[in-house]
Order: C-alpha cells, then sequence, then structure tokens
C-alpha cells in the first residue's frame, strides 16, 4: 500500500494542528468512479426524457435561443453553445451535423454531408441551421421546462427538454462510456406514432429499426432491441443485364466507399470476380458492379453478401439513462416510457393552460363589474391609497359571489391601470362575449384532462397527419436465406493429386491437376484400400497410397451415388453396393469396406446425379468354375449408406471388372419449392411446390412488365418483386394474355409458345404506356371483359372470352388480335374450362437412404465427379489391383 504524508491539509484538535495521511489508492477508486459517471450522465448515453445526450440537449437549447426563423451560421449556433457546454467547439458541431443529418430537427442549408459517400460536412462556417417546424412543436415549452445552473453558473440550462414524442427511438443513438455501451437503432417516424397510439389504446404493438440509407434487413432475431440482439441488413442489388449488376441501396453502418472497398478486397482475394465498379451515387445511392462474360450474376449476388460489406450485421444494445442512472431496457419499453412520459407533459401543459384561462375569466369578471356597477367612482373621495384599495374592494363585495376564487390585493390594483377611454368604450356585450368564449375554453381543456388518453390519441394523430408525409419506410422487411459462402466462392486454385504417393494439394503443379477449388472447399479422397477421408484444402496433405478418386466435396448432397464392389479381406468374398456420403467429420478416416484386412475396391465410380452402370465381372479359372462371366447392373442394386456391407458378388476370385455400359440416373425428379418470405428456391420443403424437375426441367417466369423466361431452376437464382408467374415449364403448354397497347390504345389477346428457351423476351409493345393487364398458362383460359358505362346509355353487358377460340397461337412478337374496340373498365381472369394435359412419364423412383452421420464442419461446396472416377480394375495372380 503505497501512501504519502499531506502537509497542506490540518485539522485542528485540541487547538494543535495534525497531519493527515491519505491512501493514493482510495483517491484513485474515488476519482475514477467519478469520471466513470460523469462520462456516462453527461457525454455518451441518452436520457429517455427527452432522447438527448447533454451536448444534443445544449445545441436544441442554444437554437431556441436564437431562433427568428431565419437561418443562423453553424459556427454562430456552436459559439453559443460553448456558453452551456464544457468541451470544445470540435464536438459540438460534430454533434450537431449527427443532428442535422438524420432530417428531423434541424432544417439545414448547405453542405451537411452525405451519409451514402461519408462525405464529410463544410466547415460550420459555411453551412447554415434553424429549427425545423416539428422541433418548435414537440420539442419546447419553458412554461413545464425543469431548469438548472450551466457548468460556470453564469446562465441556466434545462435538465431536460419537455420532448413530447419518443424522439430517441425515431432518431437512434450511439455511445461508448467506461465500461457502458449504448447501440439503439433509428426507428420510422410513422410506425412510431401507430405503436405510441396503440399503446395508448391497451393494444400490442411491435416496432422495428427503420435505416435511412434504406437497404434489406432481416429482424428475426431483434430481440426488441435488448443486448444479445441481431440484425442482418444487406443492400439492395438487382440485375441490370447479363453482365452487370446494380446497387442501389446500402446496409446501415457502411458508406458507398467502404461497401467498394469491400468488393475489391474480395475481388483481389479471389473470392468473388468482377471486371469492374463504377460509382455513379449522387442523390441515390448507384454503384454498377460489371461482371465478366460467362458468370452467373445470381451467384456474384450471393457472393456480394457472402464475402462483402453488402451483409453486415448489427448487435443493438438498449441502454438509457434514468433518474441519473443507466438501465437497460428494449424498445418496446422505451417507447411505452416516452409515450407515458408524453401523456404526462400533455397533462401539465393542459393544466397550465387551464389555469391562465380560468385567470383571464377572472380578471375579464371583476373588470366587468368595475365598470358595469361603476364601483370606480367609490374612489373620488378617497385622498389615500389605502382608502382606495378599500373602496374599491368594499364596492366589489356584493358582485362577486360567482367568481370562483377570493379577490386579493394584486387583483383591485390591477383594476386600478385601466384607462378612463376603455371604461368609456367599455361595451358589456363584447365583455360577455369574451367571458363565454373563455368558460368555452375552459370547458374544453378541463374535458382534454377528463379524457386525457383520446387528447394524447388525437396529438399523435395530428403529428402524423402535419409531419408523416414523405417518411414511409425505406428498410425492407424481409426474411434472409442463408448464403453457403461455399456454394457461391470462385473456383480461385487448382487441386492436384499424387496417386501412388497418396498426396493432394494446391502447390503438387508437377503432378494430376483434378478441378479448380477454393481455398474453404473440403475435398473428398477415396483409396484402393476402402479408405475415404474429408479435409480442408491446403498446400500439400497426405490422404494415403493408391488414391483412386479425389473431388470437391458437397455437404448434405443425396444426388451424388458411389457405386462399389470390393473384395473382404485377402481371398474374401466380394460385395457390391451404391451410397451417398452426407455428412461426415472432417479428417476422420473411414473404412468403407467390411474392415477385414488387405480389403480392396476392386470398382469404383462416382455419379453426380446416382447414375447406376452395368459392368461385366471376369472371374479366374479355378477348379469347376462354370460361369466366368456375367453382367450386373447397379440400378438392381438398393441406394444405402455407406456403413452397409452391400450385395454379395461371388465368393471366388474376380480378374477383372469391365464397365459395359454406363446408366442413367436412378434417382426421384427433385421436388422444388418456393418460400415467398425470402423470395428463394429450395429442396426443404419451406413454401409452395413448384413441382418435380429432372435434369432437364426448366423454370417458367413472367413479370409484370410482359417478358417471359425460362431458367434453370438452380437454389441460387435471384427473383425479381414484379414477378407474376412462377412455375415449372411445359414447352407445349401456351402462354395466353391480354394486353394493352399504348400506341394503339386498344386492348390485345394473344398466345405463343417459347421458341428461344435461354432468351429473355418481352411479350408486349414498347411503348410506355403499354400495359400486361392478365396472362394464363392455363390449356383453355377464360376471361372477362367488363365494359365503362358511357353518358346516356346502359352499361353493356360483360363479354366472356374463350382465348384459345379467340385467337391460334403465333409467334411471340406478333402483335395479336384486337380485343374489342369498345371501352374497357376491366378485365378478369376467370376459372378455365377443363383439360386433360398429356400425362408426364414417372422416372424410375429410386429414393436414397440418407446417413445420419453429423458433421463438425459447416463448409460444403458443389463438386464435379473426378473423370477418372470410374473405370477397369485388373487383379494378378498376387492380389495386385490395377486401374486401366
Amino acid at each position: 500500500m503505497i501512501e504519502e504524508e499531506n502537509d497542506d491539509l490540518m485539522n485542528e484538535q485540541d487547538g494543535q494542528p495534525q497531519e493527515t495521511i491519505t491512501r493514493i489508492t482510495g483517491m484513485y477508486k474515488d476519482w475514477f468512479l467519478d469520471y466513470a459517471s460523469y462520462v456516462i450522465l453527461e457525454r455518451a448515453v441518452p436520457a429517455i426524457e427527452d432522447g438527448f445526450k447533454p451536448v444534443q440537449r445544449r445545441i436544441m437549447h442554444s437554437m431556441k435561443d436564437l431562433d427568428d426563423g431565419r437561418y443562423n451560421k453553424v459556427a454562430n449556433i456552436v459559439g453559443h453553445t460553448m456558453q452551456y457546454h464544457p468541451h470544445g467547439d470540435a464536438s459540438i458541431a460534430d454533434a450537431m451535423v449527427q443532428i442535422g443529418q438524420k432530417d428531423l430537427l434541424i432544417d439545414t442549408q448547405g453542405n451537411w454531408g452525405n451519409i451514402l459517400t461519408g462525405d464529410r460536412a463544410a466547415a460550420s462556417r459555411y453551412i447554415e441551421a434553424r429549427l425545423s417546424k416539428f422541433a418548435l412543436d414537440v420539442v419546447y415549452n419553458p412554461k413545464i421546462t425543469e431548469w438548472q445552473a450551466s457548468y460556470d453558473g453564469r446562465r441556466k440550462e434545462p435538465t431536460s427538454l419537455p420532448v413530447m414524442f419518443p424522439l430517441l427511438l425515431a432518431q437512434g443513438g450511439e455511445g461508448i462510456a467506461v465500461g457502458l455501451s449504448t447501440k439503439i437503432l433509428p426507428h420510422n417516424f410513422i410506425e412510431i406514432i401507430d405503436a405510441s397510439i396503440k399503446h395508448l389504446q391497451g393494444k400490442r404493438f411491435t416496432i422495428l429499426p427503420d435505416f435511412p440509407t434504406a437497404g434489406i434487413a432481416d429482424f428475426t432475431n431483434y430481440n426488441d432491441g435488448n443486448r444479445g440482439g441481431k440484425v442482418r441488413v444487406r443492400a439492395k442489388i438487382s440485375q441490370l443485364d447479363k453482365n452487370t449488376l446494380v446497387i442501389s441501396e446500402i446496409p446501415f453502418a457502411t458508406t458507398t466507399s467502404s461497401l467498394i472497398d469491400s468488393i475489391l478486397k474480395a475481388n483481389d482475394k479471389g473470392k468473388i470476380k468482377i471486371k469492374k465498379i463504377e460509382d455513379n451515387t449522387a442523390a441515390e445511392v448507384e454503384i454498377l458492379v460489371h461482371l465478366p462474360s460467362g458468370l452467373s450474376p445470381d451467384k456474384t449476388i450471393d457472393a456480394l453478401y457472402a464475402f462483402t460489406s453488402c451483409e453486415s450485421s448489427i448487435s443493438p444494445l438498449g441502454c438509457i439513462i434514468e433518474d441519473n442512472k443507466p438501465l437497460f431496457i428494449g424498445v418496446s419499453e422505451m417507447l411505452r416510457r416516452s409515450t407515458d412520459n408524453t401523456v404526462q407533459l400533455l397533462k401539465q401543459e393542459l393544466e397550465i393552460r387551464l389555469g391562465e384561462f380560468e385567470e383571464q375569466w377572472h380578471f375579464a369578471s371583476l373588470e366587468r363589474i368595475f365598470i358595469e356597477n361603476r364601483v370606480y367612482r367609490d374612489i373620488e373621495e378617497e385622498e389615500t391609497w389605502s382608502g382606495v384599495i378599500s373602496a374599491i374592494d368594499k364596492g366589489l363585495q356584493p358582485h362577486i359571489r360567482h367568481l370562483k376564487r377570493a379577490v386579493t390585493e394584486d387583483d383591485i390594483v390591477r383594476l386600478t391601470e385601466i384607462r378612463i377611454k376603455r371604461i368609456s368604450k367599455f361595451d358589456i356585450d363584447k365583455a360577455q362575449q369574451k367571458i363565454d368564449a373563455l368558460e368555452e375554453q375552459i370547458a374544453q381543456v378541463k374535458y382534454h384532462l377528463e379524457n386525457l388518453i383520446e387528447y394524447a390519441i388525437d396529438y399523435f394523430k395530428r403529428l402524423k397527419k402535419d409531419y408523416g408525409k414523405g417518411r414511409e419506410r425505406k428498410t425492407e422487411i424481409r426474411i434472409f436465406d442463408d448464403v453457403d459462402a461455399t456454394k457461391v466462392v470462385i473456383r480461385n486454385t487448382k487441386l492436384y493429386v499424387n496417386r501412388e504417393e497418396g498426396f493432394i494439394g494446391t502447390s503438387l503443379r508437377r503432378d494430376e491437376y483434378v478441378c479448380d477449388c477454393s481455398d474453404i472447399d473440403d475435398i473428398i479422397v477415396f483409396t484402393k484400400q476402402g479408405k475415404m477421408m474429408v479435409t480442408k484444402v491446403d498446400t500439400k496433405t497426405f490422404i494415403g497410397k493408391d488414391i483412386i478418386h479425389v473431388a470437391v466435396f458437397k455437404k448434405k448432397d443425396k444426388r451424388t451415388i458411389y457405386n462399389m464392389i470390393y473384395r473382404d479381406g485377402k481371398g474374401g468374398p466380394s460385395y457390391i453396393k451404391r451410397y451417398a456420403v452426407t455428412a461426415v467429420t472432417r479428417d476422420r478416416e473411414y473404412d468403407l469396406t467390411n474392415g477385414n484386412k488387405l480389403s480392396a475396391i476392386l470398382y469404383f465410380s462416382a455419379n453426380p446425379n446416382g447414375e447406376a452402370e452395368v459392368v461385366t465381372i471376369n472371374l479366374r479359372q479355378a477348379g469347376s468354375i462354370k460361369k466366368l462371366k456375367w453382367d450386373i447392373d447397379f440400378a438392381d442394386i438398393l441406394i444405402k449408406g455407406r456403413v452397409s456391407k452391400g450385395n454379395l458378388v461371388t465368393k471366388y476370385s474376380i480378374k477383372r471388372i469391365e464397365l459395359k455400359e454406363k446408366g442413367v440416373s436412378t434417382l426421384k425428379p427433385r421436388k422444388i419449392w418456393f418460400d415467398d418470405s425470402v423470395q428463394r428456391l429450395n429442396v426443404d420443403g419451406r413454401g409452395e411446390l413448384i413441382g418435380e424437375f429432372r435434369g432437364e426441367d426448366r423454370l417458367l417466369i413472367i413479370s409484370q412488365a410482359g417478358i417471359v423466361k425460362t431458367i434453370i431452376p438452380e437454389l441460387t437464382v435471384h427473383f425479381d418483386s414484379d414477378m407474376i408467374v412462377l412455375e415449372k415449364w411445359i414447352p407445349k403448354k401456351p402462354i395466353s394474355a391480354i394486353y394493352f397497347d399504348g400506341e394503339k390504345e386498344r386492348y390485345y389477346v394473344k398466345r405463343f409458345l417459347i421458341d428461344n428457351e435461354n432468351r429473355e423476351e418481352r411479350f408486349i409493345s414498347d411503348h410506355p404506356n403499354s400495359q400486361l393487364e392478365i396472362v394464363s398458362t392455363d390449356w383453355k383460359p377464360m376471361a372477362e371483359v367488363v365494359f365503362a358505362k358511357e353518358r346516356g346509355k346502359e352499361r353493356k353487358e360483360n363479354l366472356d372470352v374463350k382465348l384459345e377460340e379467340f385467337i391460334s397461337i403465333k409467334g411471340l412478337s406478333a402483335l395479336g388480335n384486337q380485343l374489342t374496340k369498345e371501352r374497357v373498365n376491366q378485365i378478369n381472369l376467370l376459372e378455365p374450362i377443363p383439360y386433360e394435359a398429356p400425362e408426364d412419364k414417372p422416372a424410375v423412383e429410386i429414393e436414397v437412404v440418407g446417413e445420419t452421420e453429423v458433421s463438425n464442419e459447416s463448409n460444403s461446396t458443389d463438386s464435379n465427379p473426378n473423370e477418372n472416377g470410374e473405370g477397369n480394375l485388373e487383379i494378378d495372380d498376387e492380389g495386385q489391383i490395377t486401374l486401366f
């Protein structure tokens, strides 16, 4: 313990000075707590009462001091604020710019920076500001404001401003103090008002953040803004053409500069591949990402979300100051407390207004009595001031029984100040009208006080009406589908294998090339001894000698089927098996045989779509074996787990196995669903079933803009918001449409087939006023035409149109047949005429029996089978196996 004598401190005890010893550790403890409390309360964390940090409160108070309706230089406001704020001008100017950029309390003029690009505001001497109408309406009321002395005691400043609105939630707040931080996300102005009204009505409500940078956000784990919650935010990315992406909105807490930097870094690391980036951002974000030809735009969008700042996570932390203490609460509780505080402020305001009206009524009534009953004449004979007061008091007594309070000397003094000119022109009727008007106002205020909640609800509705225009939600709320990084990463390196020595890696450039891969991929490897291992890509990894198959491993892949024939031990029987590898533990060696020593794989193939080939078995001549050669079809073998023993092929020694015939897929068509909540395809049964798809099947997509296309149903596909048709494409099934031609100003009907499945085409005219009315993919669709009523005539009966009979199938670019010359009010799609569509031939149904072993790794990617993954093997007399 360090101690120090302090000679400056003396205590008088028994007339004798005494030295005191102060422990430095105790001093540091007290000072640190004082400092921490100061930073928490006076700098970093906003108060729930008004939603301001101290510097923000002082700025708003200073702006009110200077307010005359005109713009003031920000430098002038900053200088004025320094009378109240104990810190420098830089901190005040920065805080003021942040308030101004939120576009709620301050009406700005000049260059206040750009939250989209991250550009800073101009110097405070160049920019100007004044209070907004909203701020003047809800922030100030000196009559109900509590005041305190400023830091130097020369002026008065508010302890908290009487803000009658949940301002903290509208603006958000962020700060770091000593051992404490806060991060309150901004919320939508209109939604805050609606939630406040619901709270006052006793209804449940939910509020979610809304960011000024717009973008897309997933609030599934928002946790009401409490500690532990998480918000995922994404940029809005769309496809301009097959080689160009457009970023039109960015995530909160990013800028276009930081976003572009992250894209360039991901490109340098080989995670994504781009040609160039153009930043055309001005008032709105526009970043053009140009892609190399042949690169999938959909996969690139997912890669941007996976490897760049186009997607980020925000962790909210609801911490506020209440009664000079930090408090951790959620945004719903913040709104309740702010709304309840607004109700109390409205009550105080009404009570003050009631007192003012009653005081006005009291003096107006007193003035009428004084003049109407000529009480002023009673003072003519009085010579002293006290006599005047007594005479007026005596003259008023017979007429003041109806007054609501006693008459004071101040009231009488005020009566003596009435001028003779006003007495001579006094109009009793006008005086009574004034009193009646005041009585109506008093009654109205009392009614509002008795029905305070209804009054507060009307107050919030007025705020929404007066200030809600243009403050609609900017951030789109959506549930995100997780992006599997291994499925969208660019294959930026090459994988090699040394089969004899048993090594794989990216540095073995002198050895056999296998495939392109990325540095986050997992690799699956099989050896002749019947061993299998999954390992992460590295420069050089030892697996085991005599490697027969290497590929990129795809987790949970039930469609890649491995066909295998193996010998069980030395001289043992041979077995055949089919299996899928869906999940394994990384870097663990698995035995695919029965586990006996000197077991070996005699035949192996990897089939990406469950293909089942036919092989020929050749036995060695031994003893009395009659059948030395026969064929085996893998399609006859049930797909089971990789740990299964398999079916017996023969108990005799196999000389050679030959591939006789390549097989076709034995798997069921893949069922694909569309999940509307995330706007993505999936094979997990989420959403609406679109259909069963084989390798050549495609999706039909039609948009409201009159654009039709077919695509391969990849799970990475992104869909436009104006999509109106999404279904399995049947090439022979016609598409029927009724559209309005903007040039001819007529409705046309057309039916067509898609000639080029790889092209995106527009099937209505290019005129800006052309519009698609209805589209149908039914075999025999029906439409109803509702005609407009002409003046002076009966409305024409509705027309039912059988589109199949109305027009034959023509080319996609044909104009079509005119629907009618009459004015049309509405066109409706009716139930189609019953029709039996041609049946689709079902595929052979062999379901995969999945494995249950759980992997401890999440990285997986698409796998391409090694071209050497299948072949013939010959076994010599010594049991050695040769692949040829």
